[in-house]
């Protein structure tokens, strides 16, 4: 096949540095950007995440007030759900490794892309201003700051969220960010199917489609779907609140359930697809083995994709709808847990017998395998209706949210960091701190989530902020607050391994033996990707040139 001219500089002339980061539409540049900004908020998150759990590790703290710790619990979980893991994983990982593993150039709509990026940020400054100016306001009692706030939780349930409860204009900021957000993220997933469908290499069929790309057309397609919805409600929401409409009345307030968890229980899957399609990348890398039926994977992505849409209202056991169409979200619940556990046995079965090559990539995927398999358990549990019905609103609940999402998505992204930073900057991370980072970060998780397992069949509500000595509940508590600083410090770690990368040796273009085609570009990858668009001729294209040997295709 002939050479395809290669653009050696971007249109508009080469521009460097900070100039060059606002206005390129390289696809790697644009995933580096999503990747490090979400990082921040990881950060940012994280440390409300332990005012949280610094007001709950003993009864009767006056830590924060009331008003506070309620603004505080709902930037947490919107700063990690929509500022974190979501952009990270298909803005920042998506956007850099798609175009290079189907063997593009570049994303179909390089400027949509762009845009999508600029869009995310302006909606992400929005959402952190309220919060900022907020914190700032209940530091120093400011009043007038403190309406900056936004306390309905990261559901924003109506009536909480309704004007009558929550007149403060940081209500107002999270909806009008959410919305910016949903925008952003449908852009993002039209480009992500439409460069997949157009711009493969020749050869690559959909089964030689590398894992990782898989999980992101999954991804897309829910984003598709499942976001104008949630799109919809927040319009409606922000209707209800400044011009007096009815959308979610008193009498209506189960709607905006509905189309709430219509997107956010596909967004789970939106979070967690995209973490196990790096898992199915990752374990045959450091098993030096062919992953293990890897037509039942894809299919078994394809299934959890579709079957999350099916589920939305086992959130919504309590909430006074049929018996009869709890009984079909019960046996829907149940039946999605078939496909994951499928992945479970495939990942186990490519390792078994391997040869492992226990570096930091690998022990991170331990760490995922380990966590995310409790939380489908304890999942299927909570499906069981009588069973719900007694934990619903109970730390039961946030453990197992976290054992899903924390267990599944962050150590799915850690492992990804740790594998492609050499592709991104051509430098590995240090190997010591890097193992250092997985063990603090895995005791110190166990330590802070499981015991809420107890303290939900203790009967400790959620989203409380002051509890009584009398309750039971203080050493779970203050158990589960000593492991959620050895989280912090299990990041600070890693923020050292990361500071440390700029004296660290360049390493080989393909230190791991990956087998994709984004493991057959320079390290990093030069602007234009490939300089002659492969042909791939089975799944693992970069194995058969290092080998000399066919790919049999397993």
């Amino acid at each position: 096949m002939a050479s395809i001219p290669v653009p050696i500089t971007r249109r508009g002339g080469a521009l460097s540095g900070l100039v060059d980061i606002l206005t390129t539409v390289d696809h790697k540049k644009i995933g580096i950007v999503y990747i490090v900004s979400s990082f921040i908020f990881f950060l940012m998150s994280g440390l409300l995440a332990l005012g949280i759990r610094t007001q709950l590790a003993v009864p009767n703290n006056a830590f924060m007030p009331q008003e506070a710790y309620n603004m505080v619990f709902t930037m947490h979980g919107t700063g990690m759900i929509f500022l974190f893991v979501i952009p990270i994983l298909t803005g920042g990982f998506g956007n850099y490794l798609v175009p290079l593993q189907i063997g593009a150039r570049d994303m179909a709509f390089p400027r949509m892309n762009a845009f999508s990026l600029w869009l995310f940020m302006f909606a992400a400054i929005v959402i952190m201003a309220g919060v900022t100016l907020a914190v700032i306001g209940y530091t120093f009692q400011t009043p007038e700051l403190t309406q900056f706030s936004s306390s309905a939780a990261w559901t924003a349930y109506v009536p909480l969220s309704a004007k009558k409860f929550s007149p403060q204009i940081g209500m107002d900021l999270w909806v009008l960010g959410v919305i910016l957000l949903g925008i952003s993220s449908t852009l993002g997933a039209v480009n992500f199917l439409v460069t997949i469908y157009a711009m493969r290499a020749p050869g690559m069929t959909a089964w030689r489609i590398p894992m990782f790309t898989w999980s992101i057309i999954v991804t897309a397609a829910m984003i598709l779907v499942a976001t104008p919805v949630l799109t919809a409600a927040m319009v409606m929401l922000i209707a209800d609140r400044q011009f007096g409409t009815q959308f979610f009345s008193t009498s209506n307030a189960r709607l905006w359930q509905h189309m709430f968890w219509f997107y956010s229980h596909p967004a789970v899957y939106i979070m967690v697809v995209p973490a196990m399609g790096m898992l199915s990348e990752l374990l045959p890398v450091f098993s030096r083995k062919p992953i293990f039926g890897p037509k039942v994977i894809i299919l078994s992505t394809i299934a959890i994709g579709v079957l999350g849409f099916t589920t939305w209202a086992h959130h919504m056991f309590v909430s006074g709808i049929a018996p009869e169409v709890e009984r079909f979200f019960m046996l829907t619940t149940m039946v999605i847990a078939v496909p994951t556990g499928v992945k479970m046995f495939n990942w186990i079965a490519t390792m078994w017998r391997g040869s492992l090559n226990l570096k930091t990539p690998l022990l991170m995927c331990f760490g995922f395998l380990s966590t995310f398999v409790i939380g489908g358990i304890t999942g299927v549990i909570q499906g069981a209706i009588p069973v719900d019905t007694q934990l619903h609103n109970s730390y039961w609940v946030v453990a197992h949210f976290h054992y899903v999402l924390f267990g599944g998505s962050v150590f799915g992204i850690f492992a990804g960091l740790y594998y492609w930073m050499p592709k991104m900057t051509g430098k590995m991370l240090d190997e010591r701190l890097g193992k250092l980072h997985f063990v603090t970060m895995w005791i110190g998780f166990n330590l802070t989530f499981f015991p809420m397992h107890i303290l939900g069949l203790l009967g400790m509500p959620r989203r409380i902020a002051v509890y009584g000595a009398d309750r039971g509940w203080d050493t779970a508590n203050l158990v589960a607050t000593i492991g959620a600083f050895g989280i912090a410090l299990s990041v600070l770690i890693f923020m050292v391994a990361f500071l440390k990368l700029a004296r660290q040796p360049k390493v080989a273009e393909n230190p791991f033996e990956g087998n994709t085609l984004e493991w057959m570009t320079d390290s990093p990858p030069a602007e234009y990707n490939f300089k002659k668009i492969p042909v791939v001729t089975s799944a693992r294209p970069v194995w058969e040139l290092r080998t000399g040997l066919k790919d049999q295709e397993h």
